[in-house]
């Protein structure tokens, strides 16, 4: 593990986080959405830029890069990196799954994990020295992003990949979106203890204006519902509100419980 790394929590628009990584020197920033305060942050902390990583392709998550590529004066340009299969016309390094980013500067290498689902080019990156995952919208503390342009089925396979990453893997998502998702949660599985114990802790942070991101892949495993929907406590929580008649595969019940969580107040 390279020990010299830091993170930066970058807040933008109503609920973004964006993720600078550094050294104390050189910069990598993650789905920089707004430029704005990623300029700010990296004057601040007295930073250079050294590339721009992408998940996909929506506004939240690409919108500051023009600005950011403009704002640099030097040469080489700066390397934006992202995936091959979503039409982002700023990457000037396209991935695909198996693929690693090696970043000499700040200092990390990131293996590149393709989530379809959320879009259909969705990718993720993995450090496997310092067990961080950046996700984009494909995983959420206590949830999922929603499904715009894959399937059901895709967007489970993209999950169960990421279950497979260590327990102790942080995970940098994209949004602030946690409480509401620990409220849909405790309503599929009211009597699971590790969650009610997780949205006690969780509280407390956001009462003390503190972000509930990062997370932890063992954690979700314990208490987000999208992660434990072949346990049979969220397949009973799906009966007993009547989201699915019995239970059925493994995609068509994940589908009834993103429906639900889409409609959920």
């Amino acid at each position: 593990m390279n020990n010299s790394l830091t993170m930066l929590t970058v807040p933008a628009f109503q609920d973004n986080y964006l993720w600078i990584i550094h050294n104390g020197k050189h910069a990598v920033v993650v789905d920089p959405g707004d430029a704005t305060p990623i300029l700010h942050a990296l004057a601040q902390h007295k930073l250079i830029l050294s590339a721009i990583l992408l998940t996909h392709h929506h506004a939240d998550h690409i919108g500051g890069v023009p600005e950011l590529l403009a704002s640099n004066t030097e040469l080489p340009p700066i390397p934006v990196y992202g995936p091959a299969n979503d039409n982002i016309p700023a990457i000037t390094h396209p991935l695909h799954e198996g693929n690693i980013v090696h970043l000499p500067e700040p200092g990390i290498n990131l293996s590149v994990i393709e989530v379809p689902g959320h879009t259909l080019g969705h990718i993720a990156y993995f450090a496997p020295e310092e067990h961080w995952l950046f996700c984009g919208d494909t995983l959420f503390a206590g949830g999922c992003g929603r499904i715009f342009e894959g399937t059901p089925a895709q967007m489970l396979s993209s999950l169960d990949k990421l279950v497979g990453l260590p327990d102790d893997t942080l995970v940098f998502c994209a949004h602030e979106y946690t409480m509401g998702n620990l409220r849909f949660a405790e309503t599929v599985e009211p009597d699971n203890q590790q969650l009610a114990q997780r949205i006690a802790v969780e509280r407390a942070k956001r009462d003390r204006g503190q972000p509930t991101v990062p997370t932890q892949i063992g954690l979700e495993k314990q208490t987000n519902p999208f992660l434990r929907i072949r346990e049979p406590s969220v397949i009973a929580g799906l009966l007993k509100h009547q989201k699915i008649d019995a239970s059925a595969d493994d995609a068509t019940n994940f589908y009834a419980l993103r429906e639900w969580k889409n409609n959920f107040a």
